[in-house]
């Protein structure tokens, strides 16, 4: 698990460079999804299943704004690792000043908008009836610390990008293990409810923030930025602003998609179907989590060796992280066909809400051994700098496809249709990401790597 300087991510074998980069990634990940995970369980066991539904209900907003600074994160390490690559060490340093300050800028803005409309903000996203007053106590303590979110996960990415996971790791499981002790201290011991759990997680932003600054400022980091650098150059953020859409775009589809969700569900099904879909939905953060770390491990190895014109490297990380992913996928999907019932007890002892999850999960995860196609076919177009098959694939699953079958399969089929709708849409945006991919590497990689030779 040892760090990678930027110059090994173009000379060490794939499969051990991949290991390197993804373990940590996929700890990193795991940790904040188990906070997650853990958090809804202390929030469902010692305050009630309304409030499960009621941090379903802020999420979308709160991750929404700060995907703001993971998408100018994502979007500029594409940059930094192709720079680096390249051995353009000015333009990675004035690209992450600029990430800074676009970061800075575009949290605070959004998080202030978020505060001054938010009675009109949690009804829209099906915060109504019982879950309104519970779910306005955790959006306005939660929105305050959202701006250090944006930074952390800005920071995060550009950690990355340097070829330093073990510290990006570092960043992702220090809120995260904060926020499940003060989750013990504000809502068992302190008694604070709703507001308790607001507390715990804004404080632990302030934790993660922490640690990225001090990241930056030490001797671990080769960018070691000068005040002109936060100056914003219209190609560095023209730039950035191309490439971080592709996940800003991810996040909003998100967003739409929770709001969809939360109010198709309550009028179906009331309190009880939200809760079942906010169970699914930590499940959906928390299962995946090794998937997610063998795609954040992949960006960084392409976008430097496509920098760095090594086009058979570029192929040879492809298949071995699709190789990878999906036989960790297959793992998770059968546990999770297997033992539903188990995993929807450890959240709550509702009687509805158990009659209903177990079904609802198995629906959701049907077509997980395939999801790694789809996630490692969008990351690739976004690690080597093209922006718009990128943006295209990354909105294939839930904007061309699921938001519309969303819509139209409840007309016949009620709820079930809700569920069912997860794995149609996986089907179909993994078979359009395959065909570009291959199309993708037949015609550039493979091409490119003939004519070197």
């Amino acid at each position: 698990m040892a760090n990678v300087s930027s110059q090994d991510l173009g000379t060490q074998p794939i499969g051990k460079l991949l290991i390197k980069q993804a373990v940590p990634a996929s700890i990193g990940i795991l940790v904040m999804s188990l906070n997650i995970l853990v958090d809804t369980i202390f929030v469902g066991n010692w305050i009630g299943p309304t409030a499960i539904a009621a941090i379903n209900v802020v999420l979308p907003v709160s991750f929404f704004i700060a995907a703001l600074g993971m998408a100018i994160g994502i979007g500029g390490s594409s940059i930094i690792s192709r720079a680096l690559g390249g051995d353009k060490k000015e333009k990675a340093l004035r690209t992450f000043g600029n990430q800074i300050t676009l970061t800075l800028l575009f949290t605070v803005s959004m998080a202030c908008f978020g505060l001054y409309y938010v009675d009109s903000i949690i009804p829209a996203f099906g915060g109504k009836g019982a879950i309104f007053e519970p779910a306005k106590i955790y959006y306005v303590i939660v929105l305050y610390g959202v701006p250090f979110l944006g930074l952390c996960m800005m920071g995060n990415a550009v950690i990355r990008a340097e070829g330093k996971p073990k510290f990006a790791m570092y960043a992702m499981m220090i809120p995260s293990v904060g926020n499940l002790i003060l989750d013990y201290v504000f809502i068992n011991v302190l008694d604070y409810g709703m507001a308790g759990a607001a507390w715990a997680t804004t404080i632990s932003y302030l934790l993660c923030f922490a640690f990225v600054l001090w990241f930056f400022l030490s001797k671990n980091s080769e960018l070691k930025i000068n005040l002109s650098d936060f100056i914003l150059h219209k190609t560095v953020v023209s730039e950035i602003a191309s490439l971080g859409f592709v996940t800003l775009s991810r996040q909003a589809v998100v967003s739409i998609t929770y709001l969809f969700m939360n109010n198709i569900l309550y009028d179906l099904g009331g309190e009880t179907s939200v809760t079942a879909y906010a169970i699914v939905g930590r499940m959906l953060m928390f299962a995946l989590f090794p998937v997610f770390g063998i795609t954040q491990g992949f960006l960084p190895i392409a976008g430097f060796n496509y920098g760095a014109l090594k086009y058979s490297r570029v192929r040879e990380v492809i298949n071995t992280a699709l190789k990878y992913a999906m036989i960790l996928a297959s793992v998770i999907f059968v546990l999770l066909m297997v033992f539903p019932e188990a995993i929807t007890r450890l959240f709550t002892q509702d009687a509805e809400v158990l009659k209903e999850t177990p079904s609802a999960m198995r629906w959701v995860f049907a077509a997980t051994p395939i999801v790694a196609v789809q996630l490692i076919g969008a990351a690739y177009f976004q690690a080597i700098g093209k922006a718009i098959p990128a943006l295209f694939l990354t909105l294939t699953r839930q904007g061309f496809f699921f938001i519309p079958l969303i819509l139209i399969l409840p007309k016949y089929f009620g709820e079930l249709g809700v569920w069912m709708s997860f794995p149609i849409s996986d089907v179909l945006s993994t078979l359009v990401t395959a065909y570009f991919l291959n199309k993708e590497v037949k015609s550039t990689l493979i091409v490119r790597s003939e004519e070197k030779q």
